[in-house]
């Protein structure tokens, strides 16, 4: 879980430092301290360890702003939070009906579990860990199904991302990779991506086509919540923005050189 949730002390300082933006200059502790219910001595003892921070200024008892480092900590908790609920909806169920797919052949009002298997919602009949829920139609095996008064939460771990790093075309590209090394992380079928030319004939020398070529980041990411692992095949300078981008979804990824001449990296 993501820092902000497990500690009260920084989830009470995104919360004090929000109060001061949405009104600043002009905010009184009293006010802070009223919208989130904590004394004001409370409030007094937060704010004195902000501005000792560098996060919030203060121009008189009454005027707070916060500064560009507090802006910059809101909105990375925020991006955190925002990864947070993006897996929680796929993995906390409601009492709205969702599809799955049938297991076996399954009949309208019977009781089922719902798990995720290789990324895809999964109705089975028998007892098992899962969200439980009941049949709202009739399905065979294989077909999609409704399900309806879904309790629990479906088992999902994140799935990895594996970056491999290939040099860009003024380091001679696909033709300086390690071909052995590429295999060992691409020898099972797993989802693969390749962001680059020279990413993308690097794989296609490896007898691999990439499934993706638009939009790499965007699924790994959503592979990732589903508890799915992703290779992306990248050049060096396209590593930094996409590391970022993992980085602001929470999402884990290992980075492997798969170049034979490293030293010019």
């Amino acid at each position: 879980m993501i820092e902000i949730l497990k500690n009260k002390n920084s989830a009470t300082r995104l919360q004090v430092l929000i109060e001061i933006a949405a009104s600043q200059p002009n905010i009184q502790q009293k006010e802070i301290a009223e919208r989130i219910h904590i004394s004001r001595q409370g409030i007094s003892q937060y704010i004195e360890k902000l501005i000792k921070d560098g996060m919030v200024i203060s121009d008189g008892r009454s005027r707070y702003t916060v500064t560009n480092k507090a802006t910059n900590w809101i909105l990375k908790n925020l991006r955190e939070l925002d990864g947070y609920t993006s897996f929680i909806r796929k993995v906390v169920t409601s009492i709205t009906t969702s599809a799955a797919i049938a297991e076996e052949d399954i009949n309208k009002g019977q009781p089922v579990i719902l798990v995720m298997e290789n990324g895809i919602l999964v109705a089975k009949s028998h007892p098992g860990p899962g969200a439980q829920g009941i049949a709202a139609t009739d399905a065979k095996k294989g077909e999609d199904v409704g399900i309806a008064n879904i309790e629990g939460i479906v088992p999902l771990d994140y799935g990895k991302v594996i970056i491999l790093t290939v040099p860009t075309i003024e380091k001679d590209g696909s033709r300086n990779i390690d071909m052995d090394k590429l295999r060992s992380f691409t020898k099972e079928k797993i989802l693969t991506g390749a962001i680059g030319i020279e990413a993308l004939v690097t794989l296609k020398k490896a007898g691999i086509e990439p499934r993706y070529f638009y939009g790499v980041a965007e699924a790994a990411i959503e592979a990732s919540y589903s508890g799915i692992p992703f290779i992306i095949v990248s050049t060096n300078d396209a590593v930094p923005d996409l590391i970022k981008n993992l980085k602001q979804e929470n999402v884990a990824y290992d980075l492997v050189d798969i170049s034979l001449n490293t030293e010019n990296e």
